[in-house]
């Protein structure tokens, strides 16, 4: 029973801890706020308030992850049907994977202009490689007999990869979108910090910039849970819709 819950215990006591320590410590809010002080600041906000910016956050969210989706997946059919184009663009994906995009986003904002579309970007940028690799990993992962009998078999290019290649592909595939979610959340707070006006990341910026450390923290609260919420959305579509992709023990 206890080890059930040992999780949950844990982080109780911690949060106990770092009240009693700011209390008794006599920390600042504007260094570090007590939880209770988090939560208050967070009441205080308004649930209206916390609603608009979740909406201006998520929206960007959702549209990088699928802008990245619908670009990373026939990108990686590409890179396995050509090995040519694997030559070529494998090393410009690690390029651009290389390159910090906090130091290009300022550009993006003025190339694309102050609205959503560049976060969008912005956080596709920031998702897609993983979710290529993965793809591209998946797609390879196919035994070699089976794609050998296919050719037997005269099968189209389009029914190996429909039904022999991506059913092998879909764990690697649910793999990657787990990644690639969560690292969509980064990609709209820095997105958000760049250039926004609305959203979680914009909140701490400019509560942070106004010594609002409590306001801050709750803000950052709430994105922490939006990325384990989405998370927990990815595994349970896996789990509704492609049951028999999961290990045995995670499959029951």
């Amino acid at each position: 029973m206890v080890d059930r819950f040992l999780p949950q215990l844990i982080y109780i006591a911690v949060l106990a801890l770092w009240e009693v320590g700011c209390r008794f410590g006599h920390v600042p809010d504007f260094i570090l706020p007590a939880p209770s002080r988090i939560i208050m600041a967070g009441i205080n906000f308004g649930l209206a308030a916390w609603a608009e910016q979740l909406l201006a956050t998520l929206e960007v969210v959702l549209g990088g992850f699928a802008m990245s989706a619908l670009i990373s997946i026939p990108l990686a059919i590409a890179i396995v049907r050509s090995r040519p184009l694997s030559r070529i663009v494998v090393p410009a994906l690690v390029v651009i994977q290389s390159t910090p995009i906090v130091a290009i986003a300022p550009i993006l904002i003025v190339v694309l202009g102050a609205g959503t579309l560049p976060r969008i970007v912005i956080t596709c940028l920031i998702t897609f490689f993983p979710l290529v690799i993965a793809a591209t990993t998946g797609l390879r992962s196919t035994p070699t007999e089976l794609i050998e009998l296919s050719h037997s078999l005269r099968a189209t290019m389009h029914r190996e990869f429909l039904d022999i290649r991506l059913p092998y592909a879909i764990p690697y595939l649910f793999a990657g979108f787990r990644v690639s979610m969560t690292l969509s959340v980064i990609g709209a707070v820095v997105g958000e910090f760049v250039a926004a006006e609305r959203g979680l990341g914009y909140t701490i910026l400019y509560a942070t910039s106004l010594f609002k450390v409590p306001q801050s923290f709750a803000a950052l609260a709430i994105l922490i849970m939006l990325s384990l919420l989405l998370f927990q959305v990815v595994v349970q579509i896996e789990k509704r819709f492609f049951p028999w992709s999961l290990p045995q023990h995670e499959g029951n």
